[in-house]
């Protein structure tokens, strides 16, 4: 069975009668601020929202799609690149409501809802001085983020999202629920690892937490003609640094805000933003090569707490900005892609970027076939992120993007990262996962056989 696409008046008033929650409908005032997602060049009209109030919300709104024949996306923080979590006329499934988290400080570990964002998993586990791996903005909804792998700034030392995922309930495509961990399920659980949304509806997750409570962080920024200098010295210096620092590449124009001085302001540049995990007493010896490097325009390296870096960039990126994204991972950054970088590293727009973020250390300590995440191998995820608010300028951050990673793509590892990918084929998805694609298609036929959760980087069921 393959859904047919738009859900029925019927269907969408039992949702209303039966679910605790919200429904939301076309005709409803709050319909367009409903539909929206994070990437504004996504405009797309569903035929219901459901908001559910609980899991038995969600088994609800599951068993009523999957009886009407709707097409079903499903939402947490709708940062997806490619708007997976809004379709035209089907069902959407926004978790944002569910957002409960509980945190135990004994077992290190917290139990944050589907509908629960990086922010308020950092607000909750900053508070007993802990921290689990996650993205780099705090908008972004930790469900969709961790089923993907997870990279931020925390992952060379202590390993992607999915590395401290102990276990996750999930609502299947038939309504039932389970909990899978690496002794439940242990065959779902391997999927859920890198997966994304392919096999249900993921309603809390329990990750494992660090001892993380300030770090020392903060950009150092170069002339965007240091590019290569500096990508030079870049390649050689962190993979070879401690764990406890973490540092991703970025080409950017240098918003005019505080705390930027204003001479640089609007200035194309190049730059690193650092991250050290470890003890402070040796932050200034473990920083010491990064700030005897060249000539840089600003050091912003300072101590604050976990969760300020960790909302660092919402003000410059918020809901609403046009987006198109490309990427690639890569096992390390040779002359002849600094050539690359060096050629479009003058950035479109204000907000366009590309960042090269570490996956080394921790996330080296599993194997390619581990987890679903089979780029354990890699060293870089890269990803060119053309942005702008104004629509018309979406074709110039579109062709950019395309531009610069047609021109990178040879000499990337081949897959890419699927949180930052658009809706780019069959092909682009089994270069994601390599030799892990067969078992995911197994995994895919015995939890969703119909292929019901099929609005994601999909992986279609085994055949019978």
């Amino acid at each position: 069975m393959q859904t047919s696409g738009s859900v029925s008046r019927k269907a969408v008033d039992a949702l209303g009668d039966q679910l605790r929650g919200e429904v939301i409908r076309p005709d409803d005032a709050g319909y367009d601020e409903a539909r929206a997602v994070h990437n504004g060049s996504i405009d797309r009209r569903p035929g219901a929202i459901a908001r559910p109030a609980d899991v038995a919300d969600v088994i609800t709104a599951i068993r009523l799609a999957r009886e009407d024949d709707a097409l079903v996306s499903v939402r947490g923080g709708g940062h997806n690149g490619a708007g997976l979590g809004v379709n035209d006329g089907g069902l959407v499934i926004d978790m944002s409501p569910m957002r409960g988290i509980r945190v135990d400080p004994t077992a290190r570990t917290v139990r944050a809802e589907g509908g629960c964002t990086l922010g308020d998993v950092d607000h909750a586990t900053h508070a007993f001085g802990l921290a689990t791996p996650s993205g780099i903005i705090s908008t972004t909804g930790v469900a969709g983020l961790t089923l993907g792998g997870g990279i931020g700034h925390l992952t060379r030392r202590y390993g992607l999202g999915i590395d401290n995922l102990v276990s996750a309930d999930v609502v299947l495509a038939d309504g039932s629920f389970v909990t899978a961990s690496a002794t439940d399920h242990p065959d779902l659980f391997w999927a859920l690892r890198g997966g994304g949304g392919n096999f249900g509806v993921v309603t809390s997750l329990e990750l494992r937490c660090h001892p993380v409570r300030n770090v020392v962080t903060g950009p150092v920024l170069y002339d965007v003609e240091d590019a290569g200098d500096l990508l030079r010295w870049y390649r050689e210096f962190l993979p070879s640094a401690p764990d406890d620092l973490n540092g991703f590449f970025a080409f950017m124009t240098v918003p005019p805000v505080p705390p930027f001085p204003e001479h640089l302001h609007m200035r194309n540049v190049c730059g690193v933003m650092w991250c050290y995990v470890g003890p402070p007493e040796q932050a200034d010896e473990v920083l010491a090569p990064v700030r005897a490097f060249g000539t840089p325009l600003l050091d912003g390296i300072h101590e604050a707490p976990f969760p300020a870096l960790q909302t660092a960039f919402d003000g410059l990126y918020p809901p609403g900005l046009q987006w198109y994204w490309r990427a690639d991972f890569f096992d390390g950054i040779p002359d002849e892609a600094i050539a690359v970088h060096e050629r479009f590293g003058k950035v479109p727009t204000m907000h366009s970027t590309m960042h090269l973020y570490p996956i080394d250390g921790a996330p080296h300590d599993a194997g390619p076939g581990d987890t679903a995440f089979s780029y354990r191998d890699a060293t870089w995820a890269g990803v060119i992120a053309g942005v702008d608010p104004d629509p018309a300028n979406l074709p110039l951050i579109r062709q950019w993007a395309v531009d610069y990673w047609d021109a990178l793509h040879p000499h990337s590892a081949g897959g890419a990262y699927v949180n930052f990918m658009m809706d780019e084929g069959d092909a682009r998805v089994r270069a994601t996962y390599r030799e892990n694609y067969e078992r995911l298609e197994r995994v895919k036929a015995q939890y969703d056989p119909d292929n019901f959760f099929r609005v994601n980087q999909n992986i279609p069921p085994a055949s019978r």
